[in-house]
């Protein structure tokens, strides 16, 4: 009796729990379909943002976004004064495809970078602390950035949106300023075996501005492009003997050839219509007290070393005897500080470390890079470092709007008949010598900088790179349009 109770009480306790053994196999059979669902979702989610990135900030006012600027774009400014030396330009408004269509795709717009990160802010790129911050790295200053050494075109863009001296009537213009981002175009067409293709965007960009009026009634003789890559990039020539190395013929098209053309690196035998403007360092001061305390900084610096190398090798070529020279040169020296970039290595690249290295030596050396200039001739105006060149095209003929016209007042010239015994010969300088060049290279820094774009003409105070490519331009149109 007791057995057949003890199974009976088996069998009941059976009959109650089955029902909700059977509603909680109900509930994770819910759960564990709704946990797929949401995996595949999560998943979907993340491939279309592998594939299909967010977008830049492509607004006027994204320079200020995201730690890009003092957060005051909005608000309202009283109207500055135009420069009396700068005339009245106006700035197309071009169809998208020609430049902010174009920062979409940024992660295509290199064949070697991701750009995304470099875009930003309206060309200045990544905030980055201020060079004698302690605070670790992590504070950001709103005038510092890591900004990439092809991106002139974005900032130039950006500078011009805001100048007082640009006018929204075209009919009151004297210049006109095309802003096509044709650096980043042809950067990211370098691979495209097509030339018809390659040459595509800058073929439509041509017959586009040639049908305005106001391009007609000069022939383009008013009109500049800003450009911030070499014009070796978009001077292709497709004559048998040329070699095809990616470029496009932007600038030997017959409309653009009238133009005055703004690149980072003219062609030296060919670059009739071409000015050279500074690549662009990581200094983008909103204000002359900014700029005179950095002056002030570098002045005091403690230069232990005689003269620095922060460059890599090259390979079969002219430039790459040179390099290899001069590393060879600087390794063997106590004197020399050498920083040797490899490819993909961020030491050449972060403005704390590029900068800290030139702010302890007298000299920095510029030879010739993968073209005959370099950026970091500007890094090195901006530590106060006076540079060293090799070739009379790294500099010399490049920015005469610029620089002092007498070399010897800012540089130093080693020929191959000195160049290969360079501590020695920047030994024999005087110290004297030595300390007027450095004076006249930290003269040098605001002429050569760009200005945030956010900064005002009466906070800054002075003319920035922007400025001075403006007043230039006035005076070469002005004489150019009298000639004809």
């Amino acid at each position: 009796m007791a057995f057949r109770a003890k199974d009976k009480d088996k069998h009941s306790l059976l009959l109650f729990s089955f029902p909700k053994d059977k509603a909680l196999n109900s509930i994770l059979a819910k759960a564990k379909y709704l946990l797929y669902i949401l995996l595949f979702f999560s998943l979907w989610l993340f491939l279309l943002f592998l594939c299909f990135p967010p977008s830049p900030d492509l607004s006027p006012s994204s320079a200020t976004a995201g730690g890009g600027g003092r957060g005051d774009d909005d608000l309202p400014r009283p109207p500055e004064k135009c420069d009396p030396d700068i005339a009245p330009f106006y700035i197309y408004d071009l169809p998208t495809r020609f430049n902010l269509a174009l920062l979409r795709r940024c992660r295509s717009l290199n064949m070697y970078t991701d750009m995304c990160p470099h875009v930003a802010h309206r060309g200045l790129g990544q905030p980055v602390p201020h060079p004698l911050s302690s605070s670790g790295g992590d504070a950001a200053s709103p005038s510092w950035y890591a900004t990439h050494q092809f991106i002139a075109e974005m900032i130039f863009h950006a500078r011009a949106e805001r100048h007082p001296c640009r006018t929204l009537d075209p009919s009151s213009a004297f210049l006109f300023y095309v802003p096509f981002y044709a650096g980043l175009y042809t950067s990211s067409v370098f691979r495209e075996s097509d030339r018809a293709v390659r040459d595509a965007l800058a073929v439509d960009l041509a017959a586009h501005i040639s049908a305005h009026a106001s391009f007609r009634r000069g022939h383009g003789r008013d009109h500049f492009l800003a450009l911030g890559r070499t014009a070796w990039d978009l001077m292709r020539s497709d004559a048998a003997s040329s070699r095809d190395f990616g470029a496009n013929r932007l600038l030997v098209l017959p409309e653009v050839l009238n133009m005055s053309v703004l690149t980072v690196e003219r062609h030296p035998w060919d670059g009739r219509n071409q000015f050279a403007i500074p690549y662009p360092s990581y200094f983008h001061p909103f204000s002359a007290d900014e700029v005179a305390a950095w002056q002030a900084e570098v002045r005091r610096s403690k230069r232990s070393y005689l003269f620095t190398f922060v460059g890599g090798p090259r390979n079969a070529t002219d430039k790459a005897a040179v390099r290899a020279e001069i590393l060879r040169q600087c390794g063997a020296s106590d004197r020399c500080l050498r920083v040797e970039c490899e490819p993909g290595s961020p030491r050449c690249h972060g403005p704390d470390r590029v900068l800290a290295v030139m702010k302890q030596a007298e000299f920095c050396l510029q030879p010739p890079g993968d073209s005959f200039t370099r950026r970091s001739v500007f890094d090195s105006v901006l530590a106060g470092c006076v540079p060293v060149f090799f070739s009379e095209h790294t500099a010399y003929t490049q920015y005469r709007w610029y620089v002092p016209s007498r070399a010897e007042e800012w540089s130093v010239f080693l020929g191959p008949d000195r160049s290969g015994r360079i501590g020695e010969e920047l030994s024999r300088i005087p110290k004297e010598a030595v300390e007027r060049m450095r004076e006249t290279v930290i003269d040098m820094i605001p002429r050569v900088t760009y200005a945030h774009p956010n900064a005002s003409r009466s906070a800054l105070g002075f003319r920035d790179a922007v400025d001075v490519a403006l007043v230039e331009l006035t005076k070469h149109v002005r004489s150019t349009l009298h000639k004809t």
